[in-house]
């Protein structure tokens, strides 16, 4: 049995945190530095699943991971984000790409992953749980989407991944908890910033930017315990949640 827990809107977490000094990749369509609502990136790569190594060719042709960018700058603008593009012309990859993204982001000392992704194949599953596993043996924290389509998506529902959950009506400045016998998922706003003269409803939306929102509450909470592993962040995440 599941036990919700609805936030008050008036109190955001970790409020006096910037995430100064942390460490963020996101694993998507790349990103556009010059964007006003990225305002830079620290670096990044595009990842491949051939022979070749990556390169620094993260450039967005999409908007999604920008606007992912967007959202997390927008939490944290102080925190050093990464681009780390798998997707180019559509938002599509293989489990070989995800899997030379996360070794990029072990091997480049990456504190927290945003992965607005993830597969509900279970054949998956094996080889994610070990790439997730050496992520969370460096100190990475690994943030998620729990389910695609209402069905669990691997990593993020994985007990070592920070899995989030979207909620239409939930306030971009907070988030909420559910709580089930693996452990805490985290409810998040389906929505990105919002643009000038766009109706929210015609902006991009949906769980890749609940992720996005909750990413930004986990640079918050990193920045404030550098030293801590993912089930003492998680920890974090659920006591300062704002309960009603």
């Amino acid at each position: 049995m599941e036990t919700i827990f609805k936030i008050k809107p008036s109190c955001e977490p970790f409020a006096s945190y910037t995430g100064a000094g942390v460490r963020v990749a996101i694993i998507d369509s790349g990103v556009n530095p010059a964007h006003p609502h990225v305002a830079g990136v620290a670096g990044g790569a595009r990842i491949t699943a051939g022979e070749s190594d990556s390169s620094n060719d993260y450039l967005d042709y999409l908007g999604h991971g920008t606007a992912v960018a967007g959202v997390i700058r927008e939490k944290a603008p102080d925190a050093r984000l990464y681009a780390v593009k798998v997707f180019d012309r559509a938002l599509t990859t293989n489990i070989e790409t995800i899997v030379r993204a996360i070794d990029w982001c072990i091997e480049n000392q990456i504190d927290i992953i945003n992965l607005s992704l993830g597969t509900v194949n279970t054949e998956h599953r094996e080889v994610m749980e070990m790439t997730v596993a050496r992520a969370a043996r460096t100190g990475i924290a690994l943030v998620a989407a729990r389910e695609t389509s209402d069905k669990l998506s691997f990593p993020g529902c994985l007990p070592s991944v920070i899995g989030v959950a979207v909620d239409w009506h939930c306030p971009r400045n907070g988030y909420g908890v559910r709580a089930y016998d693996d452990g805490p998922v985290f409810i998040a706003s389906a929505y990105p910033r919002d643009i000038p003269g766009v109706r929210r409803e015609r902006n991009l939306n949906g769980i890749s930017f609940a992720v996005a929102n909750m990413t930004g509450f986990v640079v918050r909470a990193k920045e404030m315990a550098r030293t801590a592993s993912v089930p003492q962040l998680k920890q974090l995440l659920v006591e300062e949640a704002a309960f009603e």
